[in-house]
């Protein structure tokens, strides 16, 4: 009050009207209803706004990352190494391999799947993600 003349008000008040607010701006209750819907379709459309902000950053990562990704072509015959998972028997410790094999491709799934087969010829009936294999080189 003793700095700038008027009695201070916080800004919980000023966004959530109260009676003292109302009787200092002097307006009715309709002027403040309609400014209010105002208010809340601003909203709207920055909530949608928003969203596209979202939906176009997520559009620029994907392509960055992409970019940088090399698909592999894996087709039936290829001999490749599979990966040993932490959660298999044959991961025995720090020092165990990480690959095994060699496996052949026995065919290729929709989706990129691999269904291997063992260089015996003995098929196994699980598919396997081609992340988890890589090229076996003789």
């Amino acid at each position: 009050m003793l700095l700038y003349g008027t009695e201070a008000v916080i800004p919980a008040e000023v966004e959530i009207a109260s009676l003292k607010i109302i009787q200092e701006a002097e307006l009715d209750d309709a002027e403040w209803l309609k400014s209010r819907y105002k208010q809340l379709a601003l909203i709207d459309g920055k909530r949608m706004n928003a969203v596209c902000h979202g939906q176009l950053y997520q559009n620029r990562m994907s392509r960055a990352f992409n970019k940088r990704v090399k698909p592999r072509q894996l087709t039936p015959g290829q001999l490749v190494l599979k990966k040993i998972f932490p959660h298999q028997d044959e991961a025995k410790g720090k020092f165990s391999p990480n690959w095994q094999g060699p496996y052949m491709v026995h065919r290729v799934l929709t989706g990129r799947a691999l269904i291997l087969s063992k260089m015996d010829g003995e098929v196994w009936s699980k598919p396997i993600n081609p992340d988890a294999v890589k090229h076996y080189y003789v």
